[in-house]
Order: structure tokens, then sequence, then C-alpha cells
């Protein structure tokens, strides 16, 4: 038999809580999650269900309260803000539901400004290319339609070669038609780069895409399901 591979990461018991003025906030509830290398993972759950904060904490935007997150073999919950800005730089990509682009800036100047600081990266070129925006290179974000802005943001998180890219309803922002090209980008991006994906969505029509969804309510894990077969983005039924 084949050894599995070891997770990416390895969350374990993840408590969060938010002070609200003399209210506590629980946002999440000894939560327990993996990721494996090369899948894609759909956390699926309404707002207030915890997602956004999961992702945060994995990404190392965000500490949890209690509990362990692990990164290969580095403990994310013991690590200090230089170790976390250096663990975000060269290994996480973002993909927001805003795609923060700088207005003044090409699609491959937006790309770049990550390029030039990473390790071991892609040409901006390359990365665009990977979205399908090679003829889109010199185009101003307000020359582009939102699923074209959204693709530049993808192309800037991956341009780096992360080992993760982390997604926070990359759709939210778009009608279902450029949803589903954005989607079929991020599809590409998980299958050619072999990058572990997670997407964090309240649209249960994107489950049919991932490896494994797994749902939340209240702060807590309520159930885990692996896709038998998963299916491309335009076949989706939304």
């Amino acid at each position: 038999m084949t050894e599995a591979p070891a997770p990416v990461f390895v969350a374990r018991n993840l408590t969060k809580v938010y002070p609200m003025g003399e209210v506590q906030v629980q946002a999440l509830r000894g939560v327990d999650f993996d990721v494996f290398p090369g899948e894609f993972v759909v956390l699926l759950g309404p707002s207030g269900s915890g997602k956004s904060t999961l992702l945060n904490i994995l990404g190392g935007l965000d500490v949890p309260t209690s509990g362990h997150v692990v990164y290969r073999n580095q403990d994310l919950t013991a690590a200090g803000d230089a170790a976390l800005t250096e663990y975000r730089r060269d290994h996480v990509g973002f993909v927001f539901q805003f795609y923060n682009l700088i207005p003044s800036l090409t699609a491959r100047e937006n790309v770049a400004l990550v390029t030039e600081i990473a390790a071991s990266p892609m040409t901006p070129e390359e990365a665009l290319g990977l979205v399908g925006l090679t003829e889109r290179l010199d185009h101003f974000p307000a020359q582009l339609s939102g699923g074209e802005q959204q693709r530049v943001a993808i192309a800037r998180a991956i341009a780096k070669r992360p080992e993760v890219l982390l997604c926070d309803e990359p759709t939210g922002a778009l009608d279902i038609t450029t949803g589903v090209v954005v989607l079929e980008a991020i599809a590409r991006v998980n299958r050619e780069l072999d990058t572990a994906t997670v997407v964090i969505t309240h649209n249960a029509a994107i489950a049919g895409m991932a490896h494994r969804v797994v749902r939340l309510a209240d702060g807590r894990v309520v159930s885990v399901e692996r896709n038998q077969t998963c299916v491309s983005a335009r076949e989706l039924s939304w």
C-alpha cells in the first residue's frame, strides 16, 4: 500500500474568542482540520459560521485563542510576528472577495509586486497566462472586468509558487458566468501546480468541484464529505 502523504496543515482543537465590549463572541469552538498536498477543499457554511476566522488562522493572519496549527513541521501558534510574516510571504497565496489591485499599475505590474520579493517565482507573464490573461498584461484594473481583476488577483497570489492557496469567497462579488471563469482558474492552478487549495464559500453549488467538503456551523465542523467525482466549474448546478 502507498503511504498517505503528510498533511500540509494539521489544526487541532482551535478556538477563537473575540471580545466585543462586554460580550465574548466565540468564532471557533474546538475545530479539527487537515489539508493535504494538492487537495482542493471547500469550506462551506453560512455567514458567521467561522469560515473566515479559520482561513485567517491557517494563513497566519490571525492566531487562535487556544489549540494548535502546524504547517509542515512549523507550529504557527508558537510563531512570532517575524516568523508569521516569513511564512505568509514564502508559502501562502491569498485571494479575497475584493481584488485589492493597485489602480495605477497594470496587470503585469500588480503581479510583479509579488515576484520581486519571492524566492523562486514564476514570471508575471507565466502567472497571468495560467489564469487566461495573456492578452491583458498591460491593462490597468479600470480597463478590466470584475472577473478579469479577480483573475489578476489569483495570478498575483500564485506567482510566488505557494504551497497553499487560500480563497475567501473568491466569487462573492461576481455574477454566475464570471464566477465560473474564476473558479476554472482556481481549479487549473490546483491541478497544474499541485497547490493545496482551500476555498471558503456560502454557495453550496461550488462544493461539487472539491475533493473534500467541510461544513461549518456555529464555529464547529458539522460534517466532512469526500466527492467521488469532482465536476468542472461549468458543470455546477447553480
